[in-house]
């Protein structure tokens, strides 16, 4: 009798757990994966949604047509709640039951953390969703018609510091390329320590490198620091200063989703352990920003821990590794150190960072800038997409 696996979420955590599994099993594992979104979105470009430099159809995959032709069954609808005791899902529609749940939900956004957060109730765009790309494009172009000041970065709380970084340098790109540079103040607020900490306590030179890239292009950096409230056109900060906007983009802090808060931390992400399954619950495991994870120092501003795409599939492949010996009864796989590979664009440029292991101290930690790096993030978009649309779950 195959083991019936049920996997929450579409994207990087979700589908290479699908197809890892689908690959090493084949007909001894019944796989469904269950997402509140009918595609795959490659979140690495929503930067780039947002400046108009891609279209949604460029960098996303309908699910039904890249997971049934791998016997993968799909539906498209949300998880409303998950009883671990008896193995169930609970959709609108429908309960599911499952021999093992892999919970790759990603996170929820927490907009509520300060007054005036968020593109919906608030006077902020946001650039984690397709949707929320969408309307900060429409936002920009608005921005265009009549410029003034830019203020973009990170409340306290913040985990995902790096689609800031990418947008401020993209904005000041842009605003060069357009001629309109000198009418456009661009202010950078972060909660992180200093600039380059990126919420992993910076890495080798990232410090002095991001320091030297803001002051090149006449960003004023604002580190350090926690926001009080956002108001129409107005960004206050809670040492009193107030910072004017025509244009915001701030990211919010996170928390595990609604589904399957109950089955995490007080912020409902998943507790797991070295082979990412839950810890009071044996046929549960969790990769990705679902995870709980400890930052690796308490700074003067909260911040989290950043889980990239590449830190998601490798949590994926792992998982599914150690679910295959649970149904096998092989060998559990060895314990692998957790590292970190990420490309940030820089508008003109982009930077490669690394970190190995992700928390410190490391066995290697690197960052670099140069035009070879943009190149490169292009270039690895299309192989993503291409290997996604496959079925393929080898790293580069």
């Amino acid at each position: 009798m195959s083991a019936k696996i049920l996997i929450l979420g579409g994207s990087f955590g979700g589908l290479t757990t699908a197809f890892e599994l689908k690959r090493t099993l084949g007909k001894d594992a019944e796989i469904t994966v269950v997402s509140d979104l009918d595609r795959f979105i490659f979140i690495p470009s929503l930067p780039w949604v947002a400046m108009g430099w891609r279209r949604p159809e460029e960098i996303s995959l309908y699910l039904e047509k890249i997971l049934e032709p791998k016997g993968i069954e799909f539906i498209h609808e949300e998880a409303k709640g998950v009883d671990a005791d008896s193995s169930k899902v609970h959709t609108l529609s429908r309960e599911l039951d499952y021999d093992y749940l892999v919970i790759a939900t990603g996170p929820a956004l927490v907009f509520s953390a300060v007054p005036g957060l968020g593109p919906e109730e608030g006077y902020t765009e946001c650039i984690f969703t397709l949707e929320q790309a969408l309307r900060c494009n429409e936002a920009w172009r608005r921005f265009l018609e009549d410029p003034g000041p830019v203020v973009i970065g990170s409340v306290q709380g913040v985990s995902c510091f790096g689609p800031p970084y990418e947008y401020a340098f993209e904005i000041d790109a842009e605003l060069r390329k357009r001629k309109i540079r000198h009418k456009v103040p661009i202010t950078f607020v972060t909660s992180e320590p200093y600039i380059g900490h990126f919420g992993m306590g910076g890495l080798a030179n990232s410090k002095r490198i991001m320091e030297d890239s803001f002051a090149e292009r006449e960003i004023q950096v604002i580190a350090n620091m926690a926001v009080e409230e956002f108001t129409p056109g107005e960004v206050r900060l809670k040492d009193g200063t107030k910072l004017p906007f025509k244009l915001a983009m701030f990211a919010p802090p996170m928390s595990g989703v609604q589904a399957v808060f109950h089955l995490g931390n007080p912020k409902g992400f998943i507790p797991v352990d070295e082979h990412y399954r839950h810890k009071d619950y044996k046929n549960i495991f969790s990769v990705g920003v679902a995870v709980a994870m400890a930052p690796p120092e308490q700074t003067p501003i909260p911040t989290g821990l950043p889980k990239t795409g590449y830190m998601t599939v490798k949590m994926a492949k792992h998982a599914a590794k150690m679910l295959v010996s649970d149904i096998t009864g092989k060998e559990p796989p060895d314990v692998e150190s957790l590292d970190a590979i990420c490309l940030m664009d820089m508008g003109d440029t982009a930077a490669m960072m690394k970190a190995d292991p992700v928390l410190p101290p490391r066995q290697e930690a690197e960052l670099k800038a140069g035009i070879q790096y943009k190149w490169l993030k292009t270039a690895f978009e299309k192989y993503f997409l291409w290997k996604i649309k496959r079925g393929l779950t080898q790293l580069p």
